[in-house]
């Protein structure tokens, strides 16, 4: 049977890299079991660090997981309940001449032999007991190091596979020195590739949002996220990067497709796929994604404002600010190109929302059809270029100079109150 295991340290936040560790663990099992295997994900909280573990981390790090629909099948179990275990593991080694009492603590004893691996990412690993150093396995106050409280864990939890950081092949040897040690056949390890960011540079803060929880409010779909997740450092062939359908991403997985160069977390690429990801969904179906931010609009009303600013939307958060801009539920604010529009010539950007106020007073035909029809012929007879006209009124009513074409963006404002708009910004 296969067993493996996330084992998050519950001193922060759900992280970009741990996320992406757990979703390898969580996609190596759920494709064994297509396969007809017997698999199991194990959920183990390494809270050891008792001055820096809080129960807030760990809840954090289960509504992360949640969120990102990566469960569990055993666990959460906590690594601090295993300390009974952890020392008499010690012990046991002590009295076998395998380990021995320094300063109170218990340091393990070193031998020259070779220790190797095949890594599933790196191939063939090697390490030389002599360039390693006898270390500290308990300290003095009877608590295990890391190095040696997930050998204990591991072994008692008959995990098979250890899918981990590549920060960690340093420890690898020691751990499979342990495990011999202690009589007990080592795991399969992978250590998948380090995420750097844009910069080249490990991530970090400096980068932007570094924590799930973050782009969980910052508008990012979690299909989306695990769908970006999985690609930081893996390839399922093909050119393919995204997936709709978690289905064909579970059959696609394999350790043989994760790279051992570092990966690039990209947020503009993230929030391209998180676009693809809504518009996947559409309207109807991402409406029941957005909370109340559009809960008082009538539902038909609020499904066709999403469907006019989803094409241009790339978190939704952006659904909903256009959304209820266009509602007329929020006001409207210039962006940046569009105040720089108007400064060019704020009497010609004026003279453009009167000409369209007082010729659409006319219209009758309140539809896409007639009103880009009118708006061409407005332009014309004033000898301007429809660019001319049709800017101004798509930055009066949005405040930018990007949205659906003027004649719709008119339709889904709605007669009155895009009239209204648009004579309020020509006084």
């Amino acid at each position: 049977m296969i067993r493996v295991r996330f084992a998050p340290s519950p001193t922060g936040s759900l992280h970009v890299g741990g996320a992406r560790t757990a979703l390898f663990n969580w996609l190596f099992v759920q494709h064994a079991r297509l396969k007809g295997e017997e698999a199991a994900f194990i959920l183990r909280v390494e809270d050891t660090d008792k001055e820096r573990s809080t129960d807030e981390y760990t809840q954090v790090i289960l509504d992360g997981m949640s969120w990102l629909g990566l469960s569990w099948d055993e666990g959460p179990f906590f690594q601090a309940e295993g300390l009974a275990r952890h020392q008499a593991d010690a012990d046991r080694l002590v009295a076998e001449g395998k380990a021995y009492v320094d300063d109170g603590a218990i340091r393990f004893r070193i031998t020259p032999e070779e220790v190797a691996w095949e890594d599933s990412v790196h191939d063939r690993v090697v390490f030389h007991g002599k360039d390693l150093e006898d270390f500290v396995i308990l300290r003095a106050d009877r608590t295990p190091v890391y190095n040696f409280a997930v050998v204990s864990d591991d072994g008692h939890m008959r995990v098979t596979h250890v899918f981990r950081g590549d920060d960690h092949i340093s420890n690898t040897p020691k751990q499979i020195l342990l495990y011999r040690a202690l009589g007990r056949e080592p795991p399969v390890f992978g250590h998948v590739p380090m995420i750097l960011g844009t910069d080249g540079k490990k991530l970090s803060k400096r980068h932007g949002a570094t924590a799930v929880a973050d782009y969980q409010h910052e508008g990012i779909l979690p299909q989306a996220m695990v769908n970006f997740l999985a690609l930081l450092g893996w390839s399922p062939g093909h050119d393919r990067e995204l997936f709709f359908d978690i289905g064909e991403m579970i059959e696609a997985f394999s350790f043989d497709g994760v790279q051992g160069k570092a990966a690039v977390f990209d947020p503009k690429k993230l929030e391209w796929m998180n676009a693809e990801h809504m518009r996947a969904l559409g309207a109807r179906k991402l409406l029941g994604l957005l909370g109340d931010g559009l809960g008082a609009l009538p539902p038909s009303r609020a499904e066709e404002l999403v469907a006019a600013v989803l094409p241009r939307s790339r978190t939704t958060l952006d659904v909903v600010r256009q959304a209820r801009q266009r509602a007329g539920l929020d006001p409207v604010a210039l962006d940046e190109k569009a105040a720089a529009f108007i400064a060019k010539d704020p009497a010609a950007y004026r003279r453009a929302l009167k000409l369209v106020a007082e010729s659409t007073e006319k219209v009758t035909d309140w539809s896409a059809t007639v009103l880009e029809s009118e708006l061409r012929r407005l332009a014309a007879e004033n000898g301007m270029k429809a660019g001319e006209l049709m800017q101004p009124v798509r930055i009066a009513l949005t405040g930018s100079t990007v949205s659906e074409p003027v004649n719709e963006l008119l339709v889904v404002v709605g007669r009155h109150a895009a009239r209204a708009k648009l004579v309020a910004a020509a006084s």
